[in-house]
């Protein structure tokens, strides 16, 4: 009887213990707080989207480097609130999915309130922290099209080129090529509106993890754009399937 009552108390122990920590933060200004070991050097790449037919459902993509850990959203109650404000950031627990297999993920969204918002994880014993994101998918919904020109005379190393669409806010392009079964072979991202697969003249940054694959003839492959503006807000999305003749 003994060693039940103190088996019961080690559990009511642990779960005390557990809901403490859980609920030891309420903003993103106190959760930094408690994770002294800031990573001021490496921001987490982040961005968003809204859905190509329904405007209430936005996408919140980040890359989550192998290993990380922790991976949190926080957001704010508007548009009006100071952005560089971490107390007025709060956690929302949002669905998680896949992209590109996993190489990137994203938060799901279904709210069409406008807001500020955060990515964060851990990576090894540090927090990494995204910049403000501003969510605009009533004001600016994202434009998704296939409107990208295709140049295919050099065959493994087709260039890519495209214009802004109807938003010019634009501030960097995120360029993606993924095989027929959506592994993602390179992600660059550049400052102009080109880009050649795999030349990396003009890439500012590149989240290729290793030397992507020579293309092969008569395979399928697919080209997937984001334009960036500065307050990481995708204006357009591009989509194209081609292949290597």
């Amino acid at each position: 009887m003994r060693g039940l009552c103190v088996l019961m108390f080690i559990v009511i122990c642990f779960s005390c213990s557990k809901e403490t920590s859980e609920l030891s933060y309420t903003n993103l200004k106190e959760y930094i707080n408690i994770n002294s070991n800031i990573d001021t050097d490496v921001d987490v790449i982040a961005c968003a989207a809204s859905n190509a037919v329904d405007t209430d459902i936005t996408y919140i993509f980040y890359y989550p480097v192998p290993g990380a850990t922790e991976i949190k959203y926080f957001e704010t109650s508007n548009v009006q609130d100071d952005k560089n404000d971490f107390s007025l950031y709060t956690p929302v627990n949002l669905k998680i999915e896949p992209v590109f297999n996993g190489y990137l993920e994203r938060f799901v969204r279904e709210v069409d309130t406008e807001v500020w918002c955060i990515v964060s994880y851990k990576f090894g014993d540090k927090l990494r922290t995204s910049n403000p994101i501003r969510l605009k998918h009533k004001t600016k919904p994202t434009e998704w099209t296939d409107a990208v020109a295709i140049d295919l005379r050099e065959k493994t190393m087709p260039k890519f080129s495209w214009l802004d669409g109807r938003i010019d806010e634009t501030a960097i392009y995120f360029q993606v090529v993924t095989d027929a079964s959506n592994n993602l072979l390179s992600g660059t991202y550049t400052y102009e509106k080109k880009f050649q697969y795999y030349v990396l003249e003009n890439v500012v940054l590149n989240v290729t993890r290793s030397t992507p694959p020579e293309l092969i003839a008569d395979d399928h492959y697919k080209f997937t754009l984001m334009g960036v503006s500065l307050d990481n807000w995708v204006n357009l999305v591009i989509q194209k399937e081609f292949k290597i003749e």
